[in-house]
């Protein structure tokens, strides 16, 4: 493509995307400058054909012609899925072409695409085509280090191409001699040599070069670990209430949690195949699999639940145990809420349809909290999980992926037409919900005695990240505590560890090591260990600011605002997003920020300290300087007139601050 072809080719893109309409198909075989930046990454090879797709005509460059034709080939969603419950009217499906994303899903051969030869190709450190969405399916995501990216391509070489691996783990329970493994990997193989514990509640790999990708998978596997489905259009990672102290109640719930993961597990021999050449993955599952009603089945003998293209979009599941919200299940599609009667678990209550992601400016964009549907014996709940998202699987949206979560679907079909359906599936009536309620939902940091007379001692890693900082070596304490521990390591959705099942004989050992390696730190405030921040920069490709970066210095001057008025024992839940995908939870915090563009954040206020609200957009597109100054009025007059144990976030609403949102589809655009 020539220079003039490549200004011809970026002006035709440039009028169809800010039409919004349409998709772009690109295949190369050379280098480029001429490619669009938003495609560029990608690869950077010469293009050799650009098709252009929208509704009414398709778009191509080959041979250096532009050709334009109908697009009479455009298929729509109820016309593609395989159960006959797709083209069912309640579901309301739009008439609109399917996302590109089905198609690489349905012609994945069950997500194995070509990645095992993509392995081989040592021209890019990357993942070609399909394979660099196929890959999210096994857990990884491909990333470059952005702090070196305009470097590179100054000096004409690709971006420095890697990959971040998210481990599977259901209820983030992990064993000492696991942590080994994992340490010895992070600081062996890795770009960054650290660990970063998330708030899905199990750790990452962030720097992994493409010829160390196979090794880690077995290695992982030899650790009786694997990343199946913690990215994708699939059931994601499993989270529980990590809660030491009533520990019963708790193994309960963490079984429930695995039982939960396995059968909503992926059943394609994919990873296996790729990664471990045909070795069996190690199963968490404690009891043989559940048998699945005909009703949930989606027709296609390899994932019968979830399908032949598996789910519109990511899908998330909680389990939690009341009165602790620390799993944050208003951010996830599928929660299970314990409720014990006569001192055991009796069942659950479901709440379905959370979620937080949205889009800088798109109104159809919100996120909302969980809806509640019902309670359920424990007879009933892997066919309550597998109804709700085979429910979820032939209603959801297909054709566009910004309305394809779970909220989306109820929002459009209706509640109590979603809940029929799922009902119908599980062959049950939701019984009435059992009372409950949330009083909490940050981590008990220090050290708090089980019902099992062992002890747990909860470290604050802050934003997760276990690396050996200059004067506290928190990587090095990890390890020599899993050196000597005899119990388990508790990953908390809150990015924090739980050194658990100590004895009272070893729980001096345990602190002396802890301290010494400043894992445990007599000065960090309330404040510190309430808030919390995703990534972003300089790895995540969808960061728009810092977040993990940004968060350290920011706290440090709320706290000064803090101490100033007399607040220093007090926390404000305070979240961070480097962009509004909501990894972080900011839609959930009394106070948000989320990247706009470098050094500018959108400013929330008005959810609360249990978690159950969402807060509402304060201001656009703001420094950090306008941040504080708007904080220190905030601060002081919360300070001088809250009521009795009054949050923020209740405060913020009660003083006209801000206005509640009690509708998010109607309402969390509307302005305060």
């Amino acid at each position: 493509m020539s220079h003039g072809d490549a200004r011809g080719f970026k002006y035709l893109h440039r009028r169809l995307q800010n039409k919004k309409q349409g998709r772009l198909k690109i295949r190369h075989s050379g280098f480029s400058d001429g490619l669009p930046a938003p495609h560029r990454h990608r690869r950077n090879v010469f293009i050799t054909v650009v098709s252009f797709y929208t509704s009414k005509h398709s778009f191509r460059f080959s041979d250096g012609l532009f050709k334009v034709s109908s697009s009479q080939t455009n298929i729509k969603q109820s016309t593609t899925m395989t159960d006959t419950t797709a083209a069912d009217p309640r579901a309301k499906l739009p008439d609109a072409p399917l996302s590109d994303n089905e198609r690489l899903k349905g012609q994945s051969r069950h997500l194995r695409g070509s990645i095992a030869e993509d392995l081989g190709d040592g021209l890019t450190g990357g993942f070609n085509g399909d394979n660099f969405q196929l890959i999210r399916f096994h857990g990884m995501y491909e990333q470059d280090d952005r702090d070196i990216r305009a470097e590179r391509l100054e000096q004409k070489l690709e971006p420095n191409k890697n990959v971040m691996l998210r481990c599977r783990l259901p209820g983030g329970i992990i064993r000492p001699a696991q942590w080994l493994g994992i340490d010895e990997f992070a600081g062996e193989h890795t770009a960054y040599g650290t660990i970063r514990l998330t708030n899905r509640q199990t750790f990452q790999f962030h720097g992994v070069l493409k010829q160390n990708i196979k090794p880690m998978h077995q290695w992982l596997h030899k650790l009786g670990l694997d990343s199946i489905a913690t990215a994708g259009d699939v059931n994601r990672n499993v989270l529980c209430t990590s809660n030491p102290v009533e520990s019963r109640l708790h193994r309960e719930a963490y079984e429930w949690a695995k039982k939960i993961s396995e059968h909503l597990l992926p059943k394609t021999r994919a990873y296996a195949e790729i990664w471990l050449d045909g070795e069996k993955v190690e199963s968490t599952a404690t009891t043989a699999p559940a048998a699945l009603p005909d009703s949930v089945r989606s027709g296609d003998a390899t994932e019968p639940v979830l399908g032949a293209n598996y789910l519109p979009r990511k899908f998330k599941t909680t389990v939690v145990i009341p009165p602790h919200n620390d799993v944050d299940l208003h951010a996830n599609d599928l929660n299970f809420v314990a409720i014990e009667e006569n001192g055991r678990l009796a069942g659950f209550n479901v709440l379905v349809g959370g979620g937080l992601s949205m889009e800088h400016g798109n109104r159809k964009t919100y996120p909302n909290t969980a809806r509640e549907f019902g309670f359920v014996g424990l007879d009933k709940v892997l066919d309550c999980a597998a109804a709700v998202v085979s429910v979820q699987r032939d209603w959801g949206n297909r054709s566009d992926r910004k309305n394809a979560k779970t909220r989306y679907t109820i929002e459009r079909v209706g509640e109590q037409t979603f809940i029929a359906e799922v009902e119908r599936r599980m062959g049950a009536k939701f019984q009435a919900l059992r009372p409950y309620t949330f009083t909490t939902r940050g981590d008990r940091i220090g050290w708090v005695e089980g019902e099992d007379k062992k002890w747990h001692l909860t470290l604050f890693i802050e934003n997760g990240r276990i690396a050996d900082y200059l004067g506290r070596p928190l990587k090095t304490g990890m390890r020599e505590i899993a050196k000597i521990h005899k119990g388990d390591f508790r990953l908390t959705a809150n990015q924090n560890l739980i050194v658990a099942g100590v004895s009272a004989r070893d729980k001096a050992k345990i602190e002396r090591i802890a301290r010494a390696h400043g894992l445990i730190s007599d000065g960090i405030t309330r404040q510190r260990e309430n808030s919390m921040a995703c990534v972003a920069l300089p790895t995540c490709p969808l960061a728009m600011a810092e977040a993990e970066r940004f968060l350290p210095a920011f706290v440090g001057h709320v706290d000064g605002i803090m101490a100033a008025h007399g607040l220093t024992g007090e926390h404000i839940v305070l979240r961070v997003n480097g962009c509004p995908n909501g990894c972080g939870r900011t839609m959930l915090a009394e106070i948000g920020l989320v990247g706009k563009a470098p050094g500018r954040y959108n400013l929330y206020t008005g959810g609360n300290r249990e978690g159950t609200r969402i807060p509402r957009l304060y201001k656009e597109n703001i420094t950090e300087p306008e941040i504080l100054e708007i904080l220190a009025t905030w601060i002081a007059d919360w300070a001088q007139h809250r009521n009795p144990e009054e949050g923020f976030g209740d405060f913020a609403v009660r003083s006209g601050i801000t206005v509640p949102v009690l509708d998010a589809p109607r309402d969390f655009w509307a302005a305060a």
